[in-house]
């Protein structure tokens, strides 16, 4: 979100039943707050700054005597300090008749994305009366919904790279089995740097990756080949592809995928086992997150991946589905939104209207892994899968 409204928040805050928001910030340590409000990222903090959006009213600041203007392009009084005991008396003042405070902070650490308001802060403000409750809906609110021209910008990229990893099926295939008969070489590494530079002809940018990997290697979820550290791709190899970007330009918002494929032969029982396990996992947090938004049921992120997650423990595989089910996507690949996921965390965040996230269970056996990652978008009363469904194995 570039710019604040101070309007949207406070409407926000009246609807969740809280008092008021909390920024703090120093050193840079809260992102999410710096992102919320419009502030500079690069800026010179070195003294803490608190920043107090009240569910009405006029907004409050709190800054030290040396960075004082730290937040002039903010609405709202300001009070100042140099010590310690200002600090605290300042604050004291600043929150008077306000109890039940959000910040960025998560009981029990239970949702880490947007745990980034020390213990002591806490502790300090506890110490005052003050509830502080978890501002994580309201990070998703203001940091995860998208725009139309993100929505837009997403369909491009899903475009432009369900197009790629097409053709990249095909040169892997021209690559293996050169049209004059030579013997064809080819390694994981030559397949990422084909797919990074088909991205950059593309108009996309990306953090690192793609993944291309084989064999044991597909059993990694975060394998990551380089020149140096490499497996050749051969005729009969068990393959995966993870692929993500987003336009060239500010606000646009990634796609991110996954598929699966076997090279030169028909896959194996057991491959179509596991492949079809996914599948199916993946489907049914679909079908969850479709059948909620149609009838406007609130869902959470831990529903969606107890759907997928279901799936593969009833087919005896639970044990090596390692992750959650999905992420929350934005301009950050790792989106501020809700994941799907009720493993790593119980996520309790709802999946918002106008939110992009993905949907990719796996099972990784020693031997290999299947991934099969879609995305979806949401709008009041449905939600879609955008791209392509893999739907068997790919066959090169």
């Amino acid at each position: 979100m570039s710019g604040m409204n101070v309007q949207e928040i406070q409407n926000a805050l009246r609807e969740a039943g809280v008092d008021g928001w909390l920024f703090y910030d120093h050193h840079h340590r809260d992102p999410i707050a710096e992102s919320i409000l419009g502030l500079d990222p690069k800026a010179h903090i070195t003294r803490r700054w608190y920043y107090f959006v009240p569910a009405s009213g006029e907004p409050r600041k709190m800054v030290h005597r040396i960075e004082q203007g730290r937040l002039d392009s903010l609405p709202g009084s300001k009070g100042v300090y140099s010590s310690w005991q200002e600090l605290a008396s300042g604050l004291k003042a600043m929150l008077g008749g306000f109890q039940r405070i959000a910040m960025q902070y998560s009981p029990n650490n239970a949702i880490m994305y947007v745990s980034m308001v020390d213990a002591g802060t806490v502790e300090f403000l506890r110490s005052l009366g003050k509830q502080i409750v978890s501002s994580a809906d309201l990070v998703a609110q203001f940091e995860a919904v998208l725009n139309e021209d993100q929505m837009v910008s997403h369909a491009a990229a899903q475009r432009a790279i369900d197009s790629i990893l097409e053709e990249g099926w095909k040169e892997m295939g021209r690559r293996l089995r050169p049209a004059d008969g030579s013997p064809g070489g080819l390694s994981e590494f030559d397949m990422v740097a084909w797919l990074r530079e088909a991205m950059h002809r593309a108009g996309l940018v990306w953090e690192n990756g793609p993944n291309v990997s084989v064999n044991a290697n597909t059993s990694d979820s975060h394998y990551e080949p380089t020149a140096e550290r490499s497996d050749p791709i051969r005729e009969g190899d068990f393959i995966l592809i993870d692929i993500w970007g987003r336009l060239d330009r500010p606000d646009t918002i990634f796609y991110d995928i996954t598929w699966t494929g076997v090279i030169g032969r028909a896959p194996t029982e057991r491959e179509l086992t596991v492949f079809n396990t996914v599948r199916n996992a993946r489907d049914a947090a679909i079908a969850a997150v479709k059948s909620a938004f149609t009838s406007r049921q609130a869902i959470c992120g831990f529903e969606a991946d107890d759907a997928a997650r279901q799936v593969i423990r009833e087919a005896g595989f639970g044990d090596f589905f390692t992750h959650r089910t999905g992420h929350n996507i934005a301009r950050e690949l790792h989106g501020p939104g809700a994941h799907l996921d009720n493993l790593e965390t119980h996520d309790e965040r709802r999946l918002l209207p106008c939110t992009c996230f993905s949907v990719e269970p796996g099972i990784y056996l020693p031997e290999f892994g299947v991934r099969s990652e879609v995305n979806m978008l949401t709008a009041p009363g449905e939600a879609w899968v955008t791209g392509k469904l893999q739907t068997e194995l790919v066959r090169i």
